[in-house]
């Protein structure tokens, strides 16, 4: 159980016009992983838009084929004593034979439910577990049981304060929410939680700059993305793979130029870029990838490329210096281009001097490929 923390929109209950579809829309409109649906209803949400469709049935239609209602699941037929002779169980057996991908729904109502959801998680590509008078203990025990076995557990919520507490149980949490709300408000408060749960915080320290060096013409790139950053915020880049500057995006005014919140103006064609696990070259970038976005506090979180820009401008080297380590990264030379001092005020390179501190991120290992290694590189 590991990955983005996923929200699913539970949509299978009262009319198609009334009910159903006002929360499908709102489902597209705030970027919801997936919706919960009637086999019936599957084609109606492909009309509506693209999104991932979950739907109880056997319909071949949908991404995800949901067993347990009107099943064992939710209580409609007895369980059996011999949990391994469940009629649910053998459903799943079945559909994955043939590749389907499958989730197990169970409304835990005692002990013995808790039991069958663990059971037929085992054979299923996602759990999808429903509370009546609990909180967290069964959350947290099927969580602990199936945390060696590759599949997700979905926790049925009402609201963001149950999302929150779903997501955060046991450190790990559950990987992701199904939300049974009508109002599109809690939806955004939702998706908030579930953004700022998953944020993971990466360790910063205050760089010494030990050199300032004004280079020549050379390719940098500037990375326009589909999200709008603030104060403190921006990529980090650098010329080695394993350490990084805080590069700011342009979110300020200057007497020369608009602020451009969406935008980086990151580097070199050469620079690494650090986007999740991996680095990227920066010339490597183009529309349609994920970059990550690190704040002055190291949280992070990612954004969409918008577009590429490589354009021929006079470059400035900066070299700064963590005890013995020393780092550098190659920038446009511009007053709009700054680095990120330990207080999380931008600083211009134009205005950057020798023994000035600014932000930056290191790792131990090396890359190959963008990938960590445990391996000495040296790059100078």
């Amino acid at each position: 159980m590991s990955g983005k923390k996923e929200v699913w929109i539970k949509a299978d209950e009262g009319a198609w016009e009334v009910d159903k579809k006002p929360r499908i829309t709102t489902a597209l409109e705030s970027g919801v992983d997936c919706v919960l649906v009637e086999e019936s209803d599957v084609e109606k949400v492909r009309e509506l838009g693209k999104i991932r469709v979950a739907a109880f049935g056997d319909s071949p239609h949908a991404d995800v084929i949901v067993v347990g209602r009107k099943g064992e699941g939710d209580g409609t037929i007895e369980l059996p004593e011999d949990l391994s002779a469940s009629k649910d169980l053998d459903t799943l057996r079945e559909l994955s034979k043939e590749k389907y991908t499958t989730a197990s729904f169970v409304i835990i109502k005692n002990k013995d439910y808790e039991r069958l959801a663990a059971e037929l998680a085992k054979a299923s590509d996602y759990l999808i577990v429903i509370g009546t008078d609990w909180k967290v203990i069964p959350l947290e025990n099927l969580i602990a049981e199936l945390q060696d076995y590759d599949c997700r557990i979905i926790a049925g919520v009402k609201d963001a304060k149950e999302a929150k507490l779903a997501l955060e149980t046991l450190e790990h949490g559950a990987d992701g929410i199904l939300l049974d709300a009508d109002d599109p408000s809690e939806v955004k408060k939702v998706m908030s939680v579930v953004e700022e749960v998953g944020r993971e915080r990466l360790p910063l320290l205050a760089a010494k700059v030990i050199n300032v060096k004004q280079l020549g013409m050379g390719d940098r790139v500037c990375v326009d993305t589909c999200s709008m950053m603030k104060l403190g915020e921006g990529m980090l880049i650098g010329s080695a793979a394993d350490a990084f500057f805080l590069v700011h995006a342009e979110t300020e005014e200057s007497p020369y130029v608009a602020s451009r919140p969406f935008r980086v103006n990151a580097g070199a064609v050469h620079a690494y870029v650090l986007v999740g696990e991996k680095t990227r070259y920066l010339a490597e970038l183009q529309s349609g990838d994920d970059v990550m976005v690190v704040d002055r506090d190291g949280g992070t979180k990612n954004a969409i490329v918008g577009r590429v820009k490589i354009e021929k401008r006079p470059l400035i080297l900066i070299e700064a210096e963590v005890g013995k380590r020393r780092l550098n990264t190659i920038l446009q030379n511009a007053e709009t281009i700054k680095l990120v001092a330990p207080d999380g005020t931008p600083i211009s390179v134009a205005d950057i001097k020798v023994g000035d501190e600014v932000l930056v991120h290191l790792e131990e290992s090396g890359r190959h490929f963008g990938m960590k290694i445990e391996e000495t590189i040296i790059e100078k």
